[in-house]
């Protein structure tokens, strides 16, 4: 590395990037780290073969230049989940289910499905998450003796932070940022100690609940000046401001992808519901317009015999008010309750008796 420019802070390196970097490295993706500088390379296999070839023909000769970031193998992966399960799941039903699904086929995307169904655990993993990939990524940083620090953790102004990568190679500078390099050194010190591994919960009582305040992220430019021309068209770039936006997912490269797979699958699921539903309200709308077409069509037949038998009344019975309706008709042609009545049951009738005789006993 002697031949190298020497950077003269430590280096300021992305952490979500590096994480979103680390999450996505498995064995089709290769991402490289250089030392000299902090940027990542990603080796995109969709470029052509002779960008590839200069690519690769970079990295053999300059080796000790570039860093393979380590891959996230399956042994990798179920410890997060193992971890995660037995150290802050409590419920016994639920870590209980999260163990029969981490023994599963595609363990991480069903691991995951399970997580963003149930919110209080959702909560708890993405801190999990991000906790445990710092300091996999600090003890791997440490192992490849890296002076750095993360620029998320620095509170430094956009316009400093753009002066100490513009710098980075310059020995003479002005006192400001020789002052900001001095803390930059202190803080460096910190990834290499017991406690950026063990992170230990503070004591005492804990402060005072403060409303949070939303602050926009401050995002400063990437400013790389010692780039092979060979890498420029695979540096590895993006913007990232939230850990939260990382997803854990081996199909899917962001978390906006992941809940769009969710929700498309309860989509479904909601959708086939509301088919079922349609079905019978339309079987219901089927069968009303029968009976109403059967009960109408009664109707018009009572009012065709009436019409039918309405002229013999007039021709035998004349009416005296022409103005009677069809129920005055109708009542006309109905037998009285007088005729209908059993001439057995007319008061003062004397009803016959038929005396019964019994058999005499002999002796």
């Amino acid at each position: 590395m002697s031949k190298y420019p020497q950077a003269q802070n430590p280096l300021l390196l992305r952490y979500h990037r590096l994480m979103d970097a680390f999450a996505k490295s498995d064995d089709e993706r290769d991402f490289y780290l250089d030392k000299v500088e902090g940027f990542i390379v990603y080796v995109d296999l969709d470029k052509g073969e002779k960008e590839l070839a200069d690519l690769d023909k970079e990295i053999s000769i300059h080796n000790k230049r570039y860093a393979l970031l380590p891959k996230m193998t399956f042994y990798e992966t179920k410890k997060f989940m193992e971890g995660f399960i037995n150290e802050k799941v409590y419920d016994i039903d639920t870590k209980e289910k999260l163990l029969d699904i981490i023994q599963s086929r595609e363990a991480r995307d069903n691991f995951l499905e399970f997580i963003y169904d149930h919110h209080t655990e959702l909560e708890k993993w993405q801190q999990y998450y991000v906790e445990r990939s710092r300091i996999r990524i600090i003890e791997w940083l440490r192992l490849q003796e890296i002076l750095f620090v993360f620029e998320e953790d620095l509170d430094l102004n956009k316009n400093m932070m753009e002066k100490l990568k513009r710098y980075l190679f310059d020995v003479k500078v002005s006192k400001d940022i020789a002052a900001v390099r001095e803390t930059l050194y202190l803080k460096a010190k910190t990834y290499y100690s017991n406690e950026a591994l063990n992170p230990r919960p503070k004591r005492g009582r804990p402060p005072k609940q403060v409303a949070k305040v939303e602050i926009e992220p401050q995002v400063t430019v990437d400013m790389y000046t010692m780039v092979p021309s060979c890498c420029r068209t695979f540096l590895y770039l993006p913007d990232i401001t939230n850990a939260a936006s990382i997803t854990f997912s081996a199909k899917f490269d962001t978390e906006a992808q992941l809940l769009a797979s969710l929700r498309g699958s309860s989509r479904i699921k909601v959708d086939t519901k509301l088919q079922a539903l349609s079905e019978r309200l339309e079987s219901l709308r089927h069968l009303s317009t029968r009976l109403t077409t059967t009960s109408d069509s009664l109707a018009d037949q009572g009012v065709k015999h009436l019409k039918q038998i309405t002229p013999e009344i007039s021709a035998h019975q004349p009416i005296e008010n022409k103005k009677n309706s069809i129920s005055e008709v109708v009542k006309d042609l109905l037998p009285s309750r007088k005729k209908l009545a059993d001439p057995a049951k007319k008061k003062g009738e004397i009803k016959t008796v038929t005396q019964i005789h019994k058999p005499h006993r002999k002796g």
